[in-house]
């Protein structure tokens, strides 16, 4: 009896490994469902992760070809795009109620910042994601919500962006592409001090900072610097084919003087 006790403590340790791995395991193709459906509910925008590779002995995660699109009204096909986002969850957070990510590192993103009609691509989607929380809290009290339908929360230990590109769009500068490096960004503890929050506030709070990094005077002031230069080019090329023009005038002006003064001579007048 002691010996069958034994055995089928072994058994069910065994069955509690295959389930936990099993879990783990399919937490990449969960956080790609997840990004995919609840991204463009925060954003109104298109958000699509293209992969998200999980370790299952680090609690590493690698997400891939992340894809943030332009709200309507804005020409350009994107606002921004990641090849490869670095993630490190504390696995022992998972069945727990947040979820504590220890880092997120977002690698050299490609950023769009479109300018139309006294706004912008990025101000336009961070105020979709202000719509989307107010929406979010709006139907129903706290106090009408369990605690189990609240849903998980999330606490982001550091947030790392690094090695970005910020390129500008303007009707103005029709085919020009203007590009600037995008400051690094370090955000700690995001969610803390509420004891975690929900993925809009957190992202809410990153898109905060982002859209900080990209009107800052260390991009903007690049940006205005090249479009002088530009607007300064461009006088020059008027000014130069204005000369042409006068010059082909006057050219032809005293083409068409020679041209008469050889009839005048001919005929004597």
């Amino acid at each position: 009896m002691k010996k069958w006790f034994i055995l089928g403590g072994g058994a069910l340790v065994v069955i509690i490994i295959i389930v936990l791995v099993v879990g783990v395991s399919n937490l990449g193709p969960m956080i790609k469902k997840t990004v995919n459906t609840y991204g463009p509910k925060i954003t109104r925008t298109q958000v699509r992760l293209g992969d998200a590779r999980v370790s299952l002995l680090s609690a590493e995660a690698k997400l891939e070809n992340f894809f943030l699109g332009n709200p309507e009204g804005f020409k350009s096909p994107k606002a921004m795009s990641v090849g490869s986002i670095d993630l490190n969850v504390d696995e022992k957070s998972l069945t727990k109620d947040t979820i504590i990510i220890d880092k997120i590192e977002v690698i050299a993103p490609e950023i769009t910042y479109e300018k139309i009609r006294g706004t912008d691509n990025f101000q336009t989607i961070l105020n979709n994601v202000k719509k989307a929380m107010g929406a979010e809290k709006a139907p129903e009290k706290p106090a009408e919500k369990s605690k189990s339908d609240q849903g998980k929360k999330i606490l982001i230990k550091n947030f790392i962006v690094r090695d970005g590109k910020v390129n500008l769009a303007m009707a103005v500068l029709a085919e020009k592409t203007l590009n600037a490096d995008l400051p690094d960004i370090h955000l700690k503890n995001v969610g803390q001090k509420e004891g975690g929050v929900s993925p809009a506030e957190a992202f809410k709070e990153i898109f905060t900072a982002l859209y900080a990094k990209i009107t800052s005077p260390a991009v903007t002031d690049i940006f205005n610097k090249e479009i002088k230069n530009l607007a300064i080019d461009a006088q020059a090329t008027t000014e130069k084919a204005k000369k042409q023009v006068d010059d082909a005038g006057q050219m032809a002006q005293e083409k068409v003087k020679s041209t008469t003064d050889k009839v005048k001579g001919i005929f004597g007048k």
